[in-house]
This record gives C-alpha cells, sequence and structure tokens, in this order.
C-alpha cells in the first residue's frame, strides 16, 4: 500500500529558519527517505512554495480564480511524501522520522487515480 505522509506547519516558523536549520531539517528527512529509497519504497516527494505563491480556484456558479491562498488555517501544507510500505505501522513509523520540525504530519493512503506521465 502507497501511503502519503502530507506535512503541516506554521509558514511563519518554517520560514524563519536560517539556511542552516532548514538544511539540517532536510537532511534528517534525507535520511528517511532514502531508508526507503534503498528498498524501492520510495515515491514523489514535493515541498510546496509558500501560500503566498498560491492561486485558488474556488467552486460556485461560476468558478472563481483569486490570487492568493485564503487558508482559514494555523498550519499550512508544506509538502508530502509518499511511501510504499507493508502496514500502517511502517507508514507511522517513517512518519515518526519526519516529525520533528513538523507541526502535524497526515498519513493517509493513496489509490492511484492517474499514475502519470512521467513529467521531467
Amino acid at each position: 500500500m502507497r501511503y502519503a505522509i502530507i506535512c503541516y506547519n506554521s509558514e511563519a516558523v518554517v520560514g524563519a529558519w536560517s539556511k542552516e536549520q532548514d538544511d539540517a531539517v532536510m537532511a534528517r528527512h534525507g535520511a528517511v527517505m532514502q531508508k526507503f529509497a534503498a528498498k524501492g519504497k520510495l515515491g514523489p516527494v514535493a515541498r510546496l512554495m509558500p501560500t503566498t505563491t498560491a492561486t485558488t480556484v474556488r467552486a460556485g456558479r461560476e468558478p472563481v480564480v483569486i490570487d492568493g491562498p485564503f487558508a482559514e488555517t494555523k498550519e499550512q501544507l508544506l509538502g508530502f511524501y509518499i511511501f510504499d510500505c507493508e502496514t500502517l505501522e511502517q507508514a507511522i513509523e517513517a512518519a515518526h522520522g519526519l516529525l520533528e520540525e513538523t507541526g502535524a504530519l497526515e498519513i493517509r493512503p493513496v489509490h492511484t487515480f492517474v499514475a502519470g506521465s512521467g513529467l521531467k
């Protein structure tokens, strides 16, 4: 089963990290990724740009496109990992390795809707 581990934190907190702090966080996350990559169990990983770069499309009679995120949350979606795990417990173990600097991690099973076309 593939599991998405979705990372949330305050952009103000993450944005205030020094380059050294950010590099250290990414090195710790890299160790978790390497463990799964070595077994061929690491899927896509994405770090999202800040919500200030977002555009929102809202449903309604006529779809509305709005500059900006307009997220009504204290923590923003920062990015995600896809791990191929035998069990939910294994996905939880992977999340523990990513949790230190992350405000919250959501683990959700992934059902592949469209596998993709191998974007480069």
